[in-house]
Order: structure tokens, then sequence, then C-alpha cells
């Protein structure tokens, strides 16, 4: 069972990650690995329009400032928003067993997939995700369609 503590520190730092997107132009999705004692271990924000790169999801970003290592199957994402299937995929890959969403009123990730694959979910329908979102698709609708391939 995820730890509520743990879950409400990783979406902190996910929704700081998110904001800090937003103020830079970009999409507001944020998120964080975090450890068994609730240490962030890493985060990272959406940065497909600050880099150009289409493949820069925030738990791309994230996964990717925690470097190499091998505790995967210890540590707990976090994402203000459901995962996208790569994103979705790159948790199975690694074998992270815990993912916390912000939420997925907006959009509904591979959260099956992962479910299928074991790892457990917790969907915390926060609502400072749901305003993030609807703030991107109410003001930025192109770049929102942009982001999910559409």
């Amino acid at each position: 069972m995820i730890d509520p503590d743990i879950a409400r520190r990783g979406l902190d730092a996910a929704i700081e990650q998110a904001r800090k997107s937003w103020a830079e132009g970009g999409i507001p999705i944020g998120s964080a690995l975090v450890d068994a004692r609730g240490e962030i271990v890493a985060a990272g924000h959406n940065e497909r329009v600050q880099s150009g790169d289409p493949i820069a999801h925030a738990e791309m970003s994230c996964i990717r400032h925690a470097g190499r290592r091998r505790d995967w199957r210890e540590l707990t994402l976090v994402s203000t928003l459901s995962p996208c299937p790569m994103c979705s995929g790159t948790a199975i890959l690694y074998k992270i067993p815990r993912v916390v969403i912000g939420e997925h009123r907006t959009f509904m990730g591979a959260e099956e997939w992962m479910r299928k694959e074991g790892i457990e979910l917790l969907v915390l329908d926060d609502p400072r995700c749901i305003e993030l979102m609807e703030t991107l698709q109410r003001e930025k609708a192109d770049l929102w369609a942009e982001d999910i391939g559409e």
C-alpha cells in the first residue's frame, strides 16, 4: 500500500515542477521520484516546448534526472497527470512498483497497462492538478493536442 505521506510529499514536489514548466511557457505537468523514507530522489517537468524534444514528458525528465541506479524497485513515481503510454512503459521497464497520479479526469493514460504489469496505482484526484490541466486545455488547446499526438 502506498504511504499517504509519501504520496503527498511527492505530489507537492511534482506540482512545484508543473508550475515551473507553466511559468517557462511549457506544459504544466510535473513528476517526482520518492524513496521509501519520503525523500525526493529526482524531479522533473514537461520540457517539450522548452527543449523542442518530443519525448521530454515530465516523467521522462524526472527519470533522466534520477540517473543510473539500481533501486528502481524501491521507488514511487509521482505525476501530476495520468502517465501516457510512453511514460507508463518506462515505469514498467524499470519495474517501478508504485505510481501516484495527481489526476486523470482531464487525461487518462495507460493505467490499465500499468495495473496489468503489477504496478500499484493511487489516484489522488487533486484539485491543483485538475486546475493546471484545465487551464492548459482552455488557454493553449493546440499545445495540449500536440503534446498527446493529436
